[in-house]
């Protein structure tokens, strides 16, 4: 009894010792872990994140157990973990840096809804053809982290977005027609470049390689990819990782007008400010 009313004195001796420091500092620390797993959720980092928190359920277990051979050896293997984990999780921390450095300025950077609609406009109607006569198609939307290293890897075109230079980049026999075309705001900045491919294991194997450069894309990024199959026709778009497939063309201009007219909302939107007060005690 008097172990377990020691142990209650001093729990309560923790909590009413909060300070408003303290409570920062705990709120600081959520902040980051939840955007953090935002910022992994549907990529294959989330799958070796749930192997890191079993391997330190186990580490403190054998602690507790008095395990020590156990807790030795698997603190030995921790730091190589740490290291490993930043390997794997290299495109997940870039995209979050770049977000940090304002990287919002140098992705799609409409600044007016007109501008948005025209340029949606134009690639849906290009799409919509594209989709009738089955010519294969993949465009990509820069969002807020930049895609430099993406449009380094095809044939820089600098040009206006209309829906006749789409349909020729697109057209069969075009020499950049098997690439991806990439839009950055109101241009069409490079085409015939290459997307890395999905590493998603759980794809139906029918899956064609235009719908996993789609999703590897979007697994590494905030970009938003739409894609025209050769073989059907039909539409799809990728966003975080995840192809919604089978779209109208209506229906793809939805989603896109949606999507981007919310990142200029956000952009607009000042940053909240903090109000200063007092903690009672």
């Amino acid at each position: 009894m008097d172990v377990a009313r020691y142990q209650l004195e001093r729990m309560l001796g923790a909590i009413l010792g909060v300070t408003w420091v303290d409570c920062v500092d705990i709120a600081l620390v959520s902040v980051v872990f939840y955007y953090f797993l935002v910022l992994v959720r549907g990529t294959k980092a989330i799958q070796v994140l749930r192997g890191l928190v079993v391997l330190l359920v186990i580490y403190a277990a054998t602690r507790w157990a008095g395990l020590d051979t156990v807790h030795y050896l698997l603190g030995q293997l921790l730091l190589p973990g740490v290291i490993a984990l930043v390997i794997l999780f290299q495109p997940e921390l870039r995209l979050a840096l770049e977000r940090l450095g304002g990287a919002r300025h140098l992705g799609f950077v409409p600044a007016r809804h007109s501008l948005v609609t025209a340029t949606i406009n134009e690639v849906v109607d290009a799409v919509e053809e594209l989709s009738s006569r089955r010519f294969g198609a993949l465009i990509v939307f820069a969002r807020e982290a930049p895609l430099q290293d993406i449009v380094e890897t095809g044939t820089k075109i600098s040009a206006q977005v209309t829906a006749e230079l789409i349909r020729a980049i697109f057209h069969p026999g075009a020499p950049l027609h098997d690439g991806a075309l990439v839009v950055q705001g109101d241009e069409l900045a490079a085409a015939g470049c290459i997307l890395p491919l999905s590493e998603n294991l759980r794809l139906p194997s029918g899956t064609g390689t235009r719908h996993r450069a789609a999703l590897g894309m979007t697994e590494i990024s905030d970009a938003v990819v739409a894609v025209v199959s050769e073989e059907t026709g039909r539409i799809s778009l990728s966003t975080d990782g995840q192809l919604e497939a089978n779209l109208q063309p209506e229906v793809l201009k939805e989603r896109l007008l949606t999507i981007f007219r919310r990142d200029e909302q956000a952009r607009q939107e000042p940053a909240p400010a903090v109000k200063e007060g007092k903690l009672n005690s």
